[in-house]
């Protein structure tokens, strides 16, 4: 016999692990559906669907997005109306709460929790999560209405194709989100979501916090560098091009990697680390909170990267840009015809910084005056992109109930 034709490479193998996972979490619900079915329908002749059907659903991937649905969870515990808050993070900032009228449950990650969710019965489900019945989240056939409220006030095309296509209603930070949506729905011959502007939950809770941030003694001029992740983005493309002229600026260099950097890029980053080590002048910022580096510094340094707006909205200070060559193809933007708006605002509310001008981004720095255009600017952008200030959380509450109702 053979043994060697037994071997299975890790890459291999690894997937096969992945798909006998998912399938035995899929059996395992598809076990406990059919269990309820039993027992609701069979033997319960007096009970109603009600009675094993959540009426209001918020599925929560990670704890990272918990800021974006902490001000909804306030509503619904403040209204003493019964919350399912599904979460995919064993540390979720909820669980450190004690609640009356939400119930908070941990899920699994991955393919557990989707499974769990592919077969849930309930009247509404809101989430971050995109791709609806694209990958392994699919639409259950007892989920009456799936929502999908966004985490961003950026344009929605900048996620992966197809989205936001399957949800039936979505929740916008500002009205001018909507004509993308309706010009997909044209192109692809969908029916017209539900699209309602309730604003940005997450910046609500950003603007408390930071306005609590207390003010540094002594403060220097700070410089904070803020980049996305990925090929095209600020570190991976230029790394010691740009760190090195900036760690002989004299300024205090905060560096913010984007959080998926660590997991994919991670060894750049301990390149980088290991080399300005011996620089006191330059810190690293893996904080899960961005707020506390913004609340720092003077300027930042950014490229594509959605904090630019956090930066822009929540300070109101100057932001300088690399341009970068967006690639539209794995996108829904390329699908549309205009300019995003996000690359819009940045040539209006930013400073562009062109490479070659790297070794004098000192002076670049020192110049880059906050003038009466680029404040009109980034007001304008704000006005546009966050609206209903502080009333998102409410926004999205009422939302979620009257939608129940009608349905």
């Amino acid at each position: 016999m053979n043994f060697y034709s037994l071997y299975i490479d890790p890459g291999t193998g690894s997937a096969l692990f992945s798909i006998l996972m998912g399938a035995a979490a899929t059996f395992y619900f598809l076990f406990r559906a059919l269990l309820l079915k039993i027992k609701y329908g069979a033997f319960g002749k007096n009970k109603t669907k009600t009675d094993f059907t959540y009426k209001y659903v918020i599925y929560c991937e990670g704890k990272q997005y918990w800021n974006v649905f902490k001000t909804t969870v306030e509503e619904f515990e403040n209204n003493k109306t019964e919350l399912h808050y599904l979460t995919s993070s064993t540390d979720d900032p909820i669980f450190n709460n004690s609640w009356e009228y939400v119930k908070p449950e941990y899920i699994g990650e991955g393919n557990k929790a989707y499974a769990f969710l592919n077969f849930l019965s309930a009247e509404i489900v809101l989430m971050t999560t995109p791709g609806l019945d694209i990958y392994q989240l699919k639409r259950s056939k007892t989920v009456k209405h799936y929502s999908h409220v966004l985490h961003s006030p950026a344009d929605t095309t900048t996620y992966r194709l197809f989205s936001f296509d399957y949800f039936d209603s979505i929740l916008l930070t500002g009205d001018y989100q909507s004509e993308d949506i309706r010009a997909l729905e044209k192109l692809r011959n969908l029916p017209e979501k539900k699209l309602a502007t309730v604003g940005c939950s997450y910046l609500d809770v950003y603007s408390c916090k930071i306005k609590q941030i207390p003010p540094e003694n002594d403060h220097p001029f700070t410089v904070l560098v803020s980049p996305s992740w990925g090929d095209s983005a600020l570190l991976s493309k230029y790394g010691e091009k740009l760190l090195d002229p900036l760690s002989n600026s004299g300024f205090r260099i905060i560096i913010r990697p984007h959080p998926q950097s660590k997991k994919s890029e991670n060894e750049m980053l301990e390149s980088l680390e290991k080399k300005y080590k011996e620089n006191k002048n330059i810190l690293w910022d893996f904080d899960k909170e961005n707020i506390y580096s913004l609340a720092k510094a003077d300027i930042m340094i950014s490229d594509f990267s959605g904090i630019i707006y956090d930066y822009m909205f929540l300070c109101d200070k100057p932001v300088i840009y690399v341009k970068n060559n967006f690639d539209p193809r794995a996108y829904d933007a390329d699908d549309i015809e205009h300019e995003l708006w996000q690359f819009k605002v940045l040539k209006e509310a930013g400073i562009e910084l062109k490479e070659e001008d790297f070794n004098n981004i000192s002076n670049i720095i020192k110049n880059a005056s906050d003038n009466e255009i680029l404040k009109k600017a980034r007001n304008d952008a704000c006005t546009t992109a966050w609206q209903y200030k502080e009333e998102a959380g409410k926004n999205i509450y009422n939302f979620m109930i009257n939608t129940v109702n009608n349905v």
